[in-house]
Order: C-alpha cells, then structure tokens, then sequence
C-alpha cells in the first residue's frame, strides 16, 4: 500500500517514542478543541459582533509570529522534546485565562487564551519538525507530514466533538477541567517520549551542527517554492475561516453557536480526511505542481462561498465545509512535507519557523482586511472579495515560482 496512512502505521509500528508523541498530541489536541468551543461558543452566546469574532481568529494566529522566533531560538540551546513540554506545562497554567474570563464576563480574557495558544503553537511547531527530521529516516518522512495533519485536525475533531455535545449540557467549568486533564495527560506522555527516544537519533553536543541561517536569495527555486506553500494556503483560506462564525451567525440567527459549533467539527473531518487522498509518492509531485495548487484552493473558496445560499439546509452546509478543508488539507500535507524534505537537519528549525511566521503574517493580513470588509459591507461580501484578490495574488506567486 501506498497510502499517507499506510505510512504513518508503518512509522508508529516501528518507534515507540513516535506511538508514545502520538498519544501526547491526541491529549492536548483534545484540551485545545475545547477551549476553542469555550471560546467561540461563549463569544457567540454573548452576542459579539461579527468584526469581533473575526478579530478573534486573528488573535488566535498572530502571537504565533513571536512565538516561533522564540522556538527556533530554544530548539538551538535545548532537545526539541524538551521545548514541547515546556510549551504544554504554558498550555496548562494559560488556562487561569478562561477560568477569569468566564467569572467575570471578560472577551479581552477569552481573546487572551487564544493568543497564548498561538504562542505556543508558533513555540512548537519548529520542534515537532526537528524532532520528526532528527529522529526518521528520509523515506518515513511522509508519515511525520501525515501525523502533523492528524495533530492539526484532531484539535478541533476532538475537542470540538466533545464540545459540541457537551457545551449545552454541562457547565463551562466542567469543560475546563477536563481541558486541564488533558493537558496534564500530555505532559505524562511527552515525558515517557523523552525516555524512549533513541539516542542514534539525536547528535551529541560535540558533533551537533549550529542552525544554518536562511538567506533568501541563497536558496534554490524548490526550497523558496516549498517556504511559499503554508502562506499561500493561509492568505486564501485564514478570511474564510475566520469568517465561519460570523457567517453561522448570519444564516442562522436563532442558534449561531448550535450551527458553528457543528461546522467547526465538518471542517475538522475534512482536515483530518484530506491528506488521506494522497499516496506517499505523490507528495513531492502535487507541491511542484502549480495547477494542482490552485486546483484546491480554488474548491475551497468556492465550496465556502456556498454557505450563504444554503441558510435552510444545514446538512448542505456541513458537507460544503467538509469538501472546502478535504482540499485544503491535501494542500497543507504537501506544504508541509516540502519543508520537511527540502532542507537538512541544520535548516529544519529554521526552515519551518520561517514558514510558520509567513504563514501567520500571511493570515494576520488578509484577516484583517476580511475584518474591515465584514465591518463595513456585511461578512458574505467580504468573504467573496477578501478571498478571491488572496486567490489571484496566490496564483500570480507561486506560477512565479514554478519549478
């Protein structure tokens, strides 16, 4: 077999360190699913305007521009499990925010939270990616791109899950607890990875390269293609989706969180089903394909713009977020798997921590202009306008950058 799964249960057969940071990602994939549920289900509950609600996606990703500078730099001097840990420990204490925040009917405290977890997302992403480059070989490197979209979609497939049958049922309180046991979860599993990762793998201080720093005009036109990739996807899909509640909010009135909350799980399903279409072998070939890539944007923006025309039939609207995160996904499978596979060990950190910071620029900008659209002419015209001049300019970018 071929497959993206296939080769993620091959690599999780043979290193237990990989089955034992699997687990670890699943527990605080759950915890940070459902502080998003508490987050945007109170926000919803408390009326918030539709610009504060897409502010709020943006405050959930800028904050990752500082953090992965602040990851790069720790993954030169410490292991990189070393800094996930650290970052989940944060991830735990970063909970006192909502707690806050419900108590005293505080959104500045809710927008806070989300900002923390950008932090720490941006903290960690350079050493999940250097953990996966020090510690697999070349030809498992497609199984490390697949468990990296499974983390990605499992933090809102999972908590979200448990979030939507929960939110209405029990108390927020309740939620949080059960946040903060995956948290400790995590924190257990992480500890046990350190244990068994195998020492061939990682370089002794002695022989350990310093990071190489990355120049533009140094790289090769597949390394600058392979950075350009994750922003790219950002600058098309971060409107949309930063839109999504506000726009829940537009069709269904009545009950916006009882609509949001279900599309974030859809969106989830889709993220966490897309990169399974693809075989391992086709990884490199889609991210050096440039019609391939507009190819799924394109069914994103177009599968989004669907949602103001089905305000009666929720099913539709479920499967049209399902079909837009299918292709997207795909797309961010081989952005990242062309980070992992073009650069070496000493670039890894530094490749990937560039990537996540154009990434976030890339969404913090075209969020914003999306807020500002949404604010003035109403949040469906915003999503049309927003999204297609960042489809356009995508398009313009990477046909330069065409192998």
């Amino acid at each position: 077999m071929n497959s993206l799964l296939y080769a993620l249960i091959e690599a999780l057969r043979g290193h237990r360190w990989l089955r034992l940071l699997a687990c670890a990602f699943i527990f605080t994939s759950l915890g940070n699913g459902l502080t998003q549920v508490v987050v945007f289900g109170l926000l919803l509950s408390w009326s918030a305007p539709p610009a504060l609600l897409t502010l709020a996606f943006l405050f959930a990703t800028v904050p990752g521009f500082v953090g992965s500078l602040i990851g790069e730099k720790l993954c030169s001097r410490y292991s990189p499990i070393s800094l996930l840990i650290l970052t989940e420990g944060l991830g735990l204490l970063a909970l006192l925010f909502p707690l806050f925040g419900v108590g005293y009917h505080s959104i500045a405290a809710l927008l806070a939270v989300q900002s923390t977890e950008a932090l720490l997302s941006g903290m960690s992403w350079p050493a999940l990616t250097l953990l996966f480059k020090r510690g697999l070989s070349e030809a498992e490197l497609p199984a490390a791109t697949c468990l990296e979209t499974v983390i990605f979609a499992s933090q809102v497939l999972l908590g979200t899950g448990l979030g939507v049958v929960l939110f209405q049922k029990t108390s927020v309180f309740t939620l949080l607890a059960i946040d903060a046991v995956s948290f400790l979860g995590s924190l257990l599993m992480l500890w046990l990875t350190e244990r068994q990762f195998s020492a061939p793998s990682l370089p002794s201080p002695d022989e350990e390269t310093a990071p190489a720093a990355l120049r533009w005009l140094t790289l090769t036109r597949r390394q600058k293609r392979s950075l350009l990739i994750l922003p790219a996807l950002a600058a098309v899909g971060s409107p949309a989706m930063a839109l999504l509640p506000a726009l829940a909010q537009q069709i269904h009135p009545q009950n916006a969180a009882g609509l949001a909350l279900p599309l974030l799980f859809a969106r989830s399903m889709g993220q966490l089903c897309g990169p399974m279409l693809l075989k391992r072998d086709s990884l490199a070939r889609f991210a050096a394909h440039t019609p391939r890539i507009i190819v799924c944007l394109g069914i994103f923006l177009a599968a989004y713009g669907m949602l103001p025309f089905l305000s009666g039939w929720v099913a539709c609207a479920l499967g049209m977020i399902f079909i837009a995160h299918l292709a997207s996904n795909v797309l961010f499978a081989a952005g990242t798997f062309a980070v992992l596979s073009s650069f070496d060990a000493t670039q890894t950190a530094s490749a990937s921590g560039k990537a996540w910071r154009w990434q976030t620029l890339s969404a913090s900008l075209f969020t914003g202009i999306a807020a500002m659209v949404a604010t003035g002419f109403g949040s469906v015209q915003a999503l049309y306008t927003v999204s297609s001049v960042a489809l356009l300019t995508v398009a313009l970018i990477m046909c330069f950058y065409r192998e």
